[in-house]
């Protein structure tokens, strides 16, 4: 499961990450967005520690999406060395976001 933390600001986040972050833009009223959430906590285990997940809820945080071009939901994006590196819309299987994410490790 990600893990909820408190942080001033998403840059913050990402500039102060020695890891990979792949991010999850959701909504609650998303149904796909809840199937995602499942496999992403099926796909934690097989990362094992080399990337954080963090998601992100668009509607309170409607700027950040808004920055980084999210018009569909879900979309993950992981983020390395403080950039976006990958962007993945829609539902993903949890064997195929784990080979997708290692590509980048």
């Amino acid at each position: 499961m990600a893990t909820k933390q408190q942080f001033n600001s998403f840059e913050e986040l990402l500039t102060g990450s020695e890891t990979p972050i792949l991010v999850d833009f959701y909504a609650t009223w998303c149904g796909p967005c809840q199937m995602m959430s499942g496999f992403l906590d099926l796909a934690k285990d097989d990362l094992d520690g080399t990337v954080k997940i963090v998601k992100i809820d668009v509607d309170k945080y409607p700027e950040i999406a808004s920055q980084y071009s999210i018009t569909a939901l879900p979309t993950l994006v992981l983020f390395k060395e403080s950039q976006p590196v990958d962007k993945i819309e829609g539902v993903i299987r949890p064997n195929q976001l784990v080979d997708r994410v290692r590509t980048f490790l």
